[in-house]
């Protein structure tokens, strides 16, 4: 009978010791299981880190060549050349006897531009539609003794102002009398540049216009006696009416207006602010006062 108890009791200490080895089998298999599943989700998640950076990489370089490709100056930078729109305006702009462009404002844009890397091309343009050349991009920038206007401002980013100017009534100088206001011409027939601040002058008036294609052949009109008289720059009235100019019996009756010149770029370009910084060097080094003295122009006050 002992020796029957002592084999039962060895049976049932077997069978717990095997209970107890597959017990920890089955625990092993489990975490290994467990391991090898783990590894390919920290394979995915890798992955997805590596992919979020590349799409940020990715982003970033498009967002930098976006801003490249908004920017005004990188485009002219690209091709070399800046296209300045502009008409014939002594002082401002003329040909002179080689048939190049000069005058106040091409000398300047030259210099201007020169400092930006730039070399310029002037384009001879229909003032009326400057607007819509600079928008189309047949120009980059209008530069042409242009007189900041509510419609200029509204529809171009420009600069600073940078000369000062008014709008003046010219005609036969034998028919002018002293103290004239605009009601003693306000029946006369005006040849006015169409577009122009003397076209809005000559309109705001009240008097008889008739728009033909520029200042210089607002003049012409008036010196054949075709029209009583023109509304135009004071700066172009200084350089080409009275003694010793090409027309010698015109004169400046009255001032209209007064005003000032600015440069026009594309709505939001980057050209405006850097022009505007180059312009103030070449107030502070005392260049653009030089060149406004060589042309009998008075300087827009610093702001």
């Amino acid at each position: 009978m002992k020796k029957f108890t002592a084999l039962l009791l060895a049976a049932v200490l077997l069978v717990a010791a095997l209970s107890a080895c597959s017990a920890k089998t089955q625990t092993a298999s489990s975490a290994a299981s467990a391991s090898a599943s783990s590894a390919p989700a920290a394979s995915a998640s890798a992955a997805s880190a590596s992919a979020s950076a590349s799409a940020a990489a990715s982003s970033a370089a498009s967002a930098s060549a976006a801003s490249s490709a908004d920017s005004d100056y990188a485009k002219v930078k690209a091709k070399g050349t800046v296209v300045v729109g502009i008409t014939d305006f002594a002082p401002m702009d003329y040909k002179d006897d080689s048939g190049n462009w000069t005058g106040f404002d091409a000398e300047l844009a030259t210099q201007v531009f020169e400092k930006m890397g730039l070399k310029v091309e002037f384009l001879e343009i229909d003032w009326d539609n400057k607007i819509l050349e600079l928008n189309a991009g047949d120009i980059d920038c209008v530069w042409n003794g242009m007189t900041l206007t509510d419609e200029v401002l509204n529809s171009m980013s420009c600069t600073d102002p940078y000369v000062l100017n008014a709008q003046v009534v010219v005609m036969d100088s034998s028919k002018i009398k002293d103290g004239m206001t605009a009601d003693d011409v306000k029946d006369l027939n005006f040849a006015v540049e169409a577009g122009s601040a003397g076209d809005g002058a000559a309109s705001d008036a009240g008097f008889n216009v008739t728009q033909v294609s520029s200042q210089a052949n607002a003049l012409m009109e008036v010196a054949a006696g075709t029209s009583d008289a023109t509304v135009i720059d004071l700066t172009m009235a200084k350089a080409m009416t009275g003694a010793g100019t090409s027309y010698p019996n015109l004169a400046v009756a009255l001032e209209l207006t007064n005003e000032e010149y600015g440069i026009g770029f594309r709505q939001g370009s980057d050209m405006t602010a850097m022009v505007n910084d180059i312009l103030g060097q070449l107030r502070d080094d005392g260049s653009l006062q030089k060149l406004a003295d060589k042309y009998g122009l008075s300087l827009a006050e610093k702001k």
